[in-house]
């Protein structure tokens, strides 16, 4: 492949674009490698079109490597499919819906297991058959309520799913260990830092599930780390771990104390210290968030109580992860006008199931242990209120902020926490999809055996970004070789016979079997088309300038900076070497 600048269609752009917020979007967006259409919709242009299909080639080589096969699905799709598993309304707003002229419901899809079922289910019948894994590189369509950050989150993507199909538990595991090598391979030849983390399954459903996320300060997903024993999981996934439960026997009597004008935790904590003579702290406290529960496909709207230590507010991206697919939304001052014996600022714990309201409390909320919490009446709080004793939550809730500093659920040493992008989850569904579509293989006794699925996420678009989000300078982007759009960016600066020795070394180049930019622009300053090559990131650049008349050329390493010069009949041998 040969690429010349003075045909190829790119516009670089010295400023970053004014709605750009990360560094991949103002670079891919300056580079020429894609440009905004709509919110969250990018058109690829051809630097960028390259990228993502040598991201695409080396994802499709470690699935085939690993024994998938590739399909193609048609992104329309009709409702039925998605009305069998529930999916149709469990997406809510997020599915793009339409019609047909004839009046016929469909949506573009945002995954798509269901069709792979069917289709296994269309061609395969007999134990005999499996397993058998299926993927495809395809894109695919959600409606974002907030595009951002460019291409990591779009409308509209590119992605990679494969699903397994296996008779039993077993196989699915296997599939599933297989599917983690192979990511694990992906993207350590995609040369991006990631880390495995136990996840959620939200709207996917099942059971085991772990995400690859890229760790950047520009991620919007929050992970924790225990750098003792190796525990990682997303924040929505992390387990708190529970205290021992405390006998009640012994325990002071819950007391009701005039607490005017407290309805924070931090004005509560300062007049009982001050005013009471008690030494509590925030955590001694029962932080009580009310919330409404909506589940899309249903006009019932449920109102839940969330009981969380003082300390912590109420982390509604952990909430919804586990509250899925109802849609938590707070309280606000019109629903607490209609449930009156909600005291807003003062609720407490003990009538709730009076109210027929049900509660979920953190899991360090258990029985024997005391708090300070509200007494349902205005500027009024209880002390010595025990659970088990005088409240009994409906069950626990993985809801509170996560800390650096907490205990670790494995080994119990501090965690840490860090911010990343997800770029690949795997899952292991079960049947809920097998079950939908009645997925059975007749086994060997000719008894029907319902199939066991996984699937297996790559966000190949998404890929792109975040290799620029890691891989990048203060001069440009630092494509790594395995995805950069040629392997070495040649710069004639335009004096002499410059341009043309570089069209040369270009061609001679091209025929060893490298992919090749030449700047062979007339008329083009070289102070702009060294800012153009530190800009498009190529892994090594050939400078042919003033050296020229000496016999020598500049030898450019993108990604170290490093600079040398060589002698011109050398230039091919070491670049070729170089791109090996």
């Amino acid at each position: 492949m040969l690429l010349r600048m003075s045909s190829l269609f790119l516009r670089t752009l010295r400023d970053d674009p004014a709605d750009a917020e990360v560094p991949s979007h103002k670079l891919l967006v300056r580079a020429g490698y894609v440009r905004r259409v709509a919110p969250g919709i990018y058109s690829w242009l051809p630097l960028g079109k390259i990228v993502m299909e040598n991201v695409a080639r080396v994802v499709r080589e470690e699935m085939n490597r690993m024994g998938a096969q590739e399909v193609l699905f048609p992104a329309l799709l009709p409702r039925e499919y998605y009305e069998a598993t529930g999916r149709w309304t469990e997406y809510g707003d997020t599915l793009f819906r339409l019609k047909d002229r004839r009046g016929g419901d469909y949506l573009l899809g945002p995954t798509h297991e269901e069709l792979f079922t069917d289709m296994v289910k269309g061609e395969y019948s007999s134990y005999k058959d499996y397993p058998v894994t299926l993927y495809q590189i395809q894109t695919k369509y959600r409606d974002e309520a907030r595009p951002r950050a460019g291409i990591l989150r779009g409308r509209e993507f590119v992605m990679k799913d494969s699903y397994s199909f296996d008779l039993d538990d077993d196989g699915l595991k296997r599939s599933y260990e297989q599917h983690r090598d192979a990511y694990i391979k992906t993207f350590d030849r995609l040369c991006i830092n990631y880390k495995i983390c136990f996840a959620t399954s939200g709207a996917m459903g099942g059971s085991a599930s772990e995400e690859f996320l890229a760790p950047t300060p520009t991620g919007e997903d929050t992970f924790v780390a225990c750098h003792s024993c190796g525990y990682a999981a997303n924040a929505e996934a992390v387990t708190t771990p529970a205290p021992p439960v405390r006998a009640l026997d012994g325990l002071a009597a819950q007391r009701v104390l005039d607490t005017p004008g407290t309805p924070t935790i931090e004005t509560l904590v300062d007049h009982l210290n001050t005013e009471h003579g008690m030494s509590i702290t925030a955590a001694d406290t029962l932080k009580n968030v009310v919330v409404k529960i909506t589940t899309p496909g249903s006009d019932k709207v449920e109102t839940l109580v969330i009981g969380v230590p003082g300390d912590r507010e109420v982390d509604f991206k952990r909430l919804e992860a586990m509250l899925a697919p109802g849609e938590p939304a707070i309280f606000e001052a019109e629903d607490f006008a209609r449930h009156p014996g909600l005291v807003r600022g003062y609720i407490g714990p003990q009538v709730l199931r009076e109210l027929g309201i049900r509660y979920l409390v953190d899991p360090r909320v258990v029985t024997g242990t005391s708090w300070v919490t509200g007494a349902n009446e205005p500027g009024r709080h209880a002390v010595d209120v025990v659970a088990g004793r005088d409240f009994t939550p409906d069950g626990t809730i993985e809801a509170a902020e996560v800390r650096a500093g907490d205990p670790c659920p494995r080994c119990g040493s501090e965690l840490s926490i860090d911010r990343g992008i997800e770029i690949g989850h795997i899952f292991q569904l079960g049947r809920k999809y097998a079950d939908a579509a009645g997925l059975d293989a007749l086994g060997p006794d000719a008894k029907p055996i319902r199939i066991t699925m996984g699937s297996y996420g790559i966000g190949v678009s998404r890929a792109v970004a975040v290799i620029a989000e890691q891989k990048h300078d203060s001069l440009g982007l630092v494509w790594p070789r395995e995805v950069a759009p040629a392997d070495v960016h040649i710069v004639g600066t335009g004096k002499e016979n410059q341009i043309e020795v570089a069209l040369k070394l270009a061609e001679e180049m091209e025929s060893r079997g490298l992919r090749v930019l030449v700047d062979d622009r007339a008329g083009v300053s070289p102070g702009v088309k060294f800012k153009d090559a530190e800009l498009l990131g190529l892994p090594t650049i050939l400078v042919i300038g003033r050296g020229l008349s000496q016999g020598v050329v500049e030898l450019r390493d993108r990604a170290s900076g490093t600079k040398e010069e060589i002698p011109l009949a050398e230039a091919v041998d070491r670049v070729v070497s170089a791109a090996r």
